[in-house]
């Protein structure tokens, strides 16, 4: 979470690190806060500004020098110097030079540290005055305004605008409009600027500030519905450096503004056009021929994406790490048929969710040619069989962590069972919908020791005797399950997901959405999370959720519960889990995509 900083006209004010190291200063100031004054031996220069503080009290002011005794001149500064540091040694801190106090600097995490470091001297503040401005955060707009009203104080000692390059509004998105935006025209020197969901915003301020920073880096627009090509017309003139950007949401933006960013910022490298649906072929053929360096792009529903525009992604960007494609619904197994016969070792990732007129053929191109997939998401893809799985998938053997099924209604326990035998590594696997699969599969997955989460959403034929299995494995091991989803499996039972429970203790998520025993009970439902805002009635009736805690105190009562029934006394409720070491594994894999609602 970004640290909350409060912020003031004097140099102590936001931030938390920088790798420069020349603050700018007002040039009125210049001669005032330089760390250096000319003398013939530079082994001491590091000393001369404190050295001048020292000779604002010790010695006679000295006439300015003609010029045929400025070498005497020096001279004499520099044993004066001498003599100072010898009848007034300077404690060991003040003499070292600037690169190291700000390498010093720099590992100080507090805020509160860094501008107390400020205070000591004026050396020291130009050495830590950048590492507070670099990057302001704050999550209240009281001080946001009190940013801008320090980049507007024309007799600051810094130019703090030109100091902060890094600028995230997403915390005070609710409360940023053109107005509150208009002052950061003063910032010229800003890498990276996010404002997710700052839905207030047009393109009038935005023009203006992307005009007055060529040196943009990293820029995420998403869910900016208000702004148009006119805002990324002026990104593609002057932000050439620009290397990620993300427009989700952005439905205004067409090809018109697309293709000329393309041609123009050659640096690019990550791309998210997410529900950017009025694109075509047109962008997605200009940024592969012109952004040779590109690893990750997602056209998540980019409804007018073909097949062509897919086939020259692979042709030209030979990069390529991640690529979404759902709900690309004109894709069809050209696309991945007519690709050329070369392997694509970096491609890691590929999400083709709702591809609905793919076949096996598709998947088995795909494993052919990206052989070290990771990550795979075919989640309604109904024409997807046996075969897929069987010859095609279970041959990305261990590379094979994360593999997203749901919907895929043909598939048996017989994929399963050849899955589970050849990928090995599985982390994720998502099976919803697949109302043939029976306990037999789910004990098969139960074989698979790094297997974190599981979906099994509308598998009906899924009883207590798989979920035993599951949370029991033959080597007596802690059951490593992170996110159970087991909602609409009708024939579970109280006695069954006590067990899953009590063997989980690293369980954070449980789902059992539409199972009569438990969401018709008001005492386990007490300790369910609310459902969603955009959930109808029936969907609020039916949702039964526990998450964190919730599941903590399920727990609790369950043991509470049968203990009471059995005369025993009670553990009472145990903390529920969690994995430092997990949370890169949490964030890579995400949320189950089809879980309480179809």
């Amino acid at each position: 979470m970004a640290r909350q900083n409060s912020f003031h006209s004097d140099p102590a004010s936001a931030s938390t690190s920088s790798t420069s190291s020349s603050p700018e200063h007002f040039s009125c100031h210049d001669d005032l806060l330089s760390d250096f004054t000319i003398i013939p031996d530079d082994s001491t220069s590091s000393l001369a500004g404190l050295t001048d503080f020292r000779n604002m009290t010790v010695g006679s002011p000295t006439q300015k020098p003609s010029a045929s005794r400025k070498l005497s001149f020096y001279q004499q500064q520099q044993q004066q110097q001498q003599h100072v540091l010898r009848n007034h040694p300077l404690p060991p801190v003040y003499r070292l030079p600037p690169e190291l106090l700000i390498a010093i600097f720099s590992k100080v995490s507090s805020l509160v540290d860094l501008r107390a470091c400020m205070l000591v001297s004026r050396n020291w503040a130009n050495c830590s005055v950048e590492l507070l401005w670099h990057r302001p955060s704050f999550a209240e707009f009281i001080k946001y305004k009190a940013m801008v009203s320090a980049i507007q104080n024309e007799t600051a000692c810094y130019r703090y605008a030109q100091l902060i390059k890094r600028l995230n509004l997403t915390f005070i998105a609710g409360e940023v409009n053109d107005g509150s935006m208009k002052p950061l025209v003063l910032c010229t020197k800003l890498e990276r600027l996010t404002l997710t969901n700052c839905t207030n915003l047009t393109d009038s301020p935005l023009m203006e500030i992307f005009a007055s920073n060529p040196r943009i880096q990293a820029l995420d627009l998403s869910q900016l519905g208000g702004i148009t090509d006119i805002s990324l017309n002026v990104v593609a003139e002057r932000c050439h450096r620009l290397q990620g950007l993300n427009i989700a949401g952005c439905k205004r933006v067409t090809d018109a503004s697309l293709v000329p960013l393309s041609r123009n910022c050659k640096f690019l490298r990550r791309l998210k056009l997410n529900d950017c649906n009025v694109i075509t072929n047109a962008t997605v053929i200009s940024l592969a021929t012109n952004c040779p360096q590109i690893l990750e792009i997602d056209l998540h529903k980019c409804h007018n994406i073909t097949d062509e525009a897919i086939i020259q992604l692979f042709t030209q960007l030979r990069q390529l790490r991640e690529l979404r494609l759902a709900y690309c619904d004109l894709l069809t197994d050209d696309a991945f048929l007519q690709l050329p016969s070369r392997h694509y070792e970096c491609l890691r990732i590929l999400d083709l969710t709702g591809c609905e007129l793919l076949t096996d053929d598709s998947v088995n191109k795909i494993v052919n040619v990206a052989p070290r997939l990771r990550n795979l998401v075919l989640a309604k893809c109904r024409n997807i069989t046996d075969r897929a799985v069987i010859n095609s998938i279970s041959r990305l053997g261990k590379n094979l962590h994360y593999l997203h099924l749901g919907h895929c209604q043909h598939l048996t326990d017989r994929a399963v069972q050849h899955l589970v035998r050849y990928c090995t590594r599985i982390r994720y696997i998502d099976l919803a919908c697949c109302t043939h699969l029976t306990d037999q599969s789910v004990c098969h997955l139960a074989t698979l020791q790094k297997l974190r989460r599981i979906g099994l959403v509308k598998c009906q034929n899924i009883t207590d005797f798989s979920i035993q299995t599951l949370v029991r494995r033959s080597n007596d091991t802690l059951c490593p399950l992170e996110r159970v989803h087991l909602s609409y499996c009708t024939n579970l039972t109280v006695e069954g997901i006590h067990d899953l429970i009590n063997n989980c203790q690293r369980l954070t998520h449980l789902s059992l959405t539409g199972v009569d025993v438990f969401f018709r009970r008001k005492d386990f439902t007490q300790f369910c999370r609310p459902p969603p805002d955009e959930f109808n009635e029936h969907q609020r009736e039916v949702f039964c959720v526990f998450s964190g805690s919730g599941v903590s105190k399920l727990r609790g009562y369950l043991n509470a519960e049968k203990a009471a029934a059995e005369g025993l006394p009670t553990l009472g409720e145990q903390p529920y889990y969690v994995d430092d070491d997990d949370t890169q594994d949490m964030e890579e894999y995400g949320e189950i995509a089809l879980d309480e609602v179809d």
